[in-house]
């Protein structure tokens, strides 16, 4: 008997059960799936059991009315034998390059607060020059391309013992990694919540546990010339076809008080 006869088979699953898994994830009844899409749910429990082959069409609304992410759906397109509808072009790309200039160019706009551009896993893909300030003291080997900012901030060789407000901060950043790894379940994210949890959980409980009082949470950070505050913004291409593009992050930071905006030269 030879080995390969004894190999275990090893099943694909077919677009039917990966739209039934994406819309178990999303806690849908096929009743609220079919609310949401206005395709009924006869035909929905037909695509899900494979006794209906949905179109490439169908597919990319199905996937829309679950908020499948754009990598994922050209997974459900070739479960579905079609080719991919989504590219996934590099940042240097030329057909992205003018998307890229504009998004560069909101960093220097933001001066003289900082500004970073992430991806999808909050891994830098640039930043403006007023970032260094924060970046200084970390470990050189947290700031080796590609440098994670969650990673960085929240590390106990980057910036975590110079954060005033440790535990609220870090409850801030697990929050936003738990979230998109909920709506992606891509295991990055997985293990990116896992290590943000278990540094959380390593600092002392009682370091950083007041809050600001303020209207929104602050990072609290200490400078060369004392402790500085921040608040983020955080914006996205909403109408993204790249996959690349669709995770891509604009992570603003402003003064939270007047001392901050005037160390910064802000007006």
């Amino acid at each position: 008997m030879s080995i390969a006869s004894v190999r275990p088979q090893v099943e694909i699953p077919t677009v039917g059960a990966l739209l039934r898994t994406w819309r178990e994830r999303r806690r849908f009844s096929q009743q609220e799936l079919s609310n949401r899409s206005s395709v009924s749910t006869r035909h929905l429990s037909r695509v899900e059991t494979g006794r209906a082959h949905p179109t490439a069409e169908m597919i990319i609304h199905l996937s829309e009315s679950l908020d499948v992410p754009l990598r994922d759906r050209n997974g459900l397109l070739l479960a579905a034998g079609y080719a991919p509808r989504y590219r996934d072009r590099s940042w240097d790309d030329a057909s992205i390059a003018v998307v890229m200039d504009g998004l560069r160019g909101l960093l220097d706009a933001h001066l003289p607060y900082p500004a970073l551009l992430l991806d999808d896993h909050w891994d830098i893909v640039d930043a403006n020059a007023a970032v260094d300030a924060l970046m200084a003291g970390c470990a050189p080997e947290l700031l080796e391309p590609p440098v994670n900012v969650v990673r960085v901030s929240l590390h106990p060789h980057g910036l975590a013992g110079r954060i005033g407000n440790l535990a609220e901060w870090g409850g801030h950043l697990l929050r936003q990694v738990s979230h998109r790894a909920e709506r992606t379940h891509d295991p990055r994210h997985r293990e990116l919540a896992a290590e943000v949890a278990g540094h959380l959980a390593g600092y002392a409980t009682e370091r950083g546990t007041v809050r600001s009082g303020g209207p929104v949470i602050t990072l609290e950070i200490e400078g060369e010339d004392g402790p500085l505050r921040f608040f983020s913004t955080s914006a996205t291409l909403s109408t993204a076809t790249d996959t690349a593009l669709e995770g891509l992050h604009l992570e603003t930071f402003l003064p939270a008080d007047e001392s901050t905006r005037s160390r910064f030269g802000g007006r």
